[in-house]
């Protein structure tokens, strides 16, 4: 917990929060794979205050759809005070803002100081949005995009190239919304939920982004999470958005890299650069049949990710 005890910090005015901002520094997040992000709303004092040590590889702070516009002024002086005092946290830390016409600018300039390793920007349509992320977030920081229209969905492929935009996340509602298509369609065997699915993850390879996939709304049905989970990595993705805690578990389990495949991969590592130093760059393993350089490729992609 980053405040042993919550009742003062309840109890403040949003004026007076300001007076009890840290100088901490967390601990740059090393990790480079990440199975989890589980979404929190920072008007939620006991969530926010547990950021240092939750299961989730990737937690976001969540400025935008969730929080009353009332209210949005309140939720990023939390994230401010928090992160203010957050010496170190296991997971990877996003803050998820507004779109940049919609406040979100102001937010970014508002966190830049503080202590968190990416800004998430919703509804992104044009690259050039990325690009004005780039310029105004400070260099310690990756820029990471919620794909909620259709014109983000039209032209991901093409927006790469820019060194700390890493990641985007599908807002697969929003978007069927954008593309006057109804929510009804989100269903494990929908061929449209299963193209868009496909779309998203192939342009976001291209532009060389980590795809995240959507977040399922019904928090306490984990079969049918599970469900998505493993149809999601069966298609090549290796993260999920979660809800909360239940959901994590089985993102977790799921997207990691089982050992056996890891050891196959090792193996293949092992044995083709042996032969390579031969000169043969093909041929049969007794373990694993036949190994060419694609196949150590595949290998150290595994072992990347592992």
């Amino acid at each position: 917990m980053i405040f042993e005890d919550l009742t003062l910090i309840e109890n403040l005015t949003l004026e007076d929060r300001a007076k009890y901002l840290g100088e901490e520094r967390k601990i740059a997040y090393s990790k480079k794979t990440f199975r989890s992000n589980m979404m929190l709303n920072p008007l939620k004092l006991k969530h926010l205050n547990r950021i240092d040590n939750l299961p989730a590889d990737m937690i976001t702070l969540n400025l935008e759809d969730a929080i009353a516009p009332s209210r949005k002024k309140e939720a990023l002086h939390n994230i401010a005070l928090f992160l203010s005092n957050l010496k170190e946290s296991n997971s990877f830390i996003i803050v998820r803002v507004n779109p940049l016409n919609e406040g979100g600018r102001e937010e970014i300039e508002f966190l830049n100081g503080f202590s968190f390793d990416a800004v998430r920007v919703a509804k992104v349509k044009t690259r050039d949005e990325i690009l004005e992320v780039d310029k105004i977030l400070r260099d310690d920081k990756d820029i990471h995009i919620s794909l909620e229209t259709k014109e983000a969905f039209n032209t991901l492929a093409t927006f790469g190239g820019i060194e700390r935009f890493t990641t985007a996340n599908l807002g697969i509602l929003d978007l069927l919304t954008s593309l006057s298509l109804p929510q009804s369609l989100v269903k494990l065997d929908n061929p449209t939920i299963h193209y868009i699915l496909s779309k998203f993850l192939i342009d976001a390879k291209i532009a060389g982004l980590n795809p995240i996939s959507f977040m399922f709304q019904d928090y306490n049905n984990t079969k049918s999470f599970r469900a998505w989970c493993e149809l999601e990595k069966n298609m090549g993705f290796n993260t999920k958005a979660c809800m909360g805690p239940l959901q994590v578990e089985i993102a977790n389990e799921i997207f990691s890299i089982e050992q056996e495949e890891y050891l196959r991969a090792k193996h293949i590592k092992t044995v083709f650069e042996a032969s390579a130093k031969k000169n043969e760059n093909g041929f049969m393993d007794m373990k694993y049949g036949f190994i060419d350089e694609p196949i150590y490729r595949d290998a150290l992609l595994v072992l990347e990710n592992f």
